[in-house]
């Protein structure tokens, strides 16, 4: 299949620019494969689309104030810094822009100067490794220096930079937001849970991945960035007694799809206990192994994410749920509505 398959004439206006006062007042999109019907809910019905003794399965990464904006102290040029993930210490995988101003051998300072790096090795598509020196604690350097990576569709300041992260976000690493967690609140969740769905974590941190086109016209030529996930053994067993009883595995995004679907890979369909990197990419054709139901946001044109849908559902029927939300006038992307593909 090639990447023009998975494109769609998307209106601007559409692109959402800031989440809704409340997080749970968005729409909600039901898609069923099976019948190829559709229908138009709001994302608190999500609750009737989950039955007794099924798991809700969400990411509980929290993203980091990980844009940085530094200077050149040789020449004065200013550089933008964001950090993907920690390779080894303090050494971070990062994107750089402009990148042609980042050489091996750079050193930048950010604020006033507690926090320095240095360029160590350069990656494809602007990629750098930089190894940072600091006096202090880094995570509460970073807290005071850099800020919410909005994806580049955003163009709307963020009055809340906790909008930006899910009420669950608990384990500090990602790039971005698991977005299709960002409709639930405490309240809702709690509702689920009295309905007798069982809430599980897991952590994906989101990476690179996410801010990368699909630049190859055939999608099986694409490679995926590796981002790392666990899964405790806690939540394995919940998963495997939810599976026994005769439950669903209901993922909430893209990140806790591919999680579940990497360890089901791995292990022939079995859920296990597991932590590592993970670069699948789940595109039509893909047999699915563990996730039966999941909930999402509206994805960009051409994006891995509508391909891993299309692989769920079948992109014709795919593409036909996002004609009807373009039309209704659903709201797209991180602050935009939901669906929910059973």
């Amino acid at each position: 299949m090639t990447t023009e398959d998975f494109d769609f004439e998307l209106p601007q206006e559409l692109i959402a620019q800031t989440p809704l006062k409340d997080r749970s007042s968005s729409r909600l999109l039901v898609l069923d494969h099976k019948t190829g019907s559709i229908e138009d809910k709001h994302f608190t019905d999500i609750i009737d689309e989950l039955n007794p003794g099924d798991a809700l399965v969400m990411n509980d990464t929290r993203v980091l104030p990980a844009r940085l904006y530094g200077v050149k102290p040789d020449t004065g040029g200013h550089l933008e810094v964001l950090l993907l993930h920690d390779e080894a210490g303090d050494t971070w995988e990062t994107l750089v822009k402009p990148a042609k101003r980042a050489k091996v051998g750079t050193e930048i300072v950010f604020g006033d100067g507690r926090l320095k790096g240095k360029v160590t090795e350069e990656l494809e598509h602007g990629g750098r490794m930089v190894e940072f020196s600091y006096d202090g604690i880094f995570l509460e350097i970073l807290e005071s220096l850099g800020e919410m990576p909005l994806p580049p569709y955003i163009k709307e300041h963020l009055e809340d930079p906790e909008r930006y992260q899910t009420v669950y976000a608990k384990e500090n690493g990602s790039a971005a937001a698991p977005t299709a967690g960002l409709h639930f609140t405490p309240e809702l969740l709690q509702k689920i849970a009295d309905k007798g769905v069982h809430l599980v974590y897991l952590t994906l941190h989101v990476g690179l991945g996410t801010f990368r086109p699909v630049d190859v016209s055939e999608i099986e030529k694409h490679k995926m960035h590796s981002e790392f996930y666990r899964l405790t053994p806690e939540a394995a067993a919940k998963l495997n007694a939810v599976r026994k009883g005769g439950g669903r595995i209901v993922a909430v995004g893209t990140t806790s799809i591919r999680t579940l679907e990497t360890i089901g890979t791995k292990f022939d369909g079995e859920i296990k206990a597991d932590s590592g990197w993970t670069d699948i990419f789940i595109r039509p054709g893909y047999q699915w192994k563990v996730v039966d139901a999941f909930s999402t946001n509206f994805h960009l044109p051409k994006s891995t994410l509508v391909m891993l849908v299309s692989a769920f559902a079948g992109r014709e029927l795919v593409l036909k749920a996002y004609d009807h939300a373009i039309k209704e006038k659903y709201r797209f992307f991180s602050f935009g509505d939901a669906m929910f593909v059973k």
